[in-house]
């Protein structure tokens, strides 16, 4: 389902991966700044889109005035996430190496590993990262679904993160439900009228690019 919304926005309504990217990483930095004071944010990043939303999050999180760093243990081979990374750098975002030193310097940390395609056992080198970063005591924003979770089964393997900020992109996936941190927010406004009213997706207010759900 999660992965058909995407298609259908590309295929039907005529966005790019780039726009889709663009508006769900700009609303992810939209709710960090609706409930956290500015601070240090580590985003940690992984292979896929859902790294490509935090690439872009860390920028917008350096406008609005807090202080991001990227964690990315696997350094990207597609030209889309080379240019991400290069637009983060050319706002002075570091690549840091240890991630345990950052983490405990940090204020927040972004969870931008694995998206709604993750199946299966978490690999190198991002088991290390997960395991890092459990029970690290600090505040972690998953983006669309938390890094390990199953989209719809959610922890099911009990190895995944446990935000305290979820947000979901254009419509909540099934795993949501599990979600027990503080806030949850939608983010990715992109959906045509249709499609919003057959998603079910609350009314954005105003020229928010979020909305909080609980």
């Amino acid at each position: 389902m999660a992965q058909s919304i995407d298609v259908d926005l590309m295929a039907k309504h005529g966005y790019s991966i780039e726009q889709l990217m663009e508006l769900a990483g700009l609303s992810v930095a939209a709710s960090i700044a609706s409930e956290y004071p500015k601070g240090r944010v580590i985003l940690c990043i992984g292979p896929g889109n859902n790294g490509g939303d935090g690439l872009v999050a860390a920028r917008h999180l350096c406008h609005f005035g807090y202080q991001p760093c990227l964690y990315y243990p696997v350094q990207p081979t597609k030209d889309l996430y080379k240019r991400l990374l290069l637009q983060c750098q050319s706002h002075g975002i570091a690549v840091v190496n240890d991630l345990a030193d950052e983490v405990a310097k940090c204020d927040i940390v972004v969870d931008a590993i694995f998206g709604f395609s993750f199946k299966g056992t978490v690999r190198a080198p991002y088991d290390k990262v997960l395991s890092t970063l459990q029970g690290i005591g600090k505040p972690i924003v998953s983006i669309d679904v938390p890094s390990g979770w199953d989209v719809e089964l959610g922890n099911s393997q009990g190895v995944g993160l446990c935000p305290d900020m979820l947000v979901s992109l254009t419509a909540p996936k099934l795993c949501a439900e599990h979600f027990a941190g503080r806030y949850h927010y939608l983010g990715g406004r992109f959906a045509p009228p249709d499609l919003a009213r057959e998603l079910g997706i609350p009314h954005y207010p105003g020229s928010s690019q979020c909305v909080r759900l609980l």
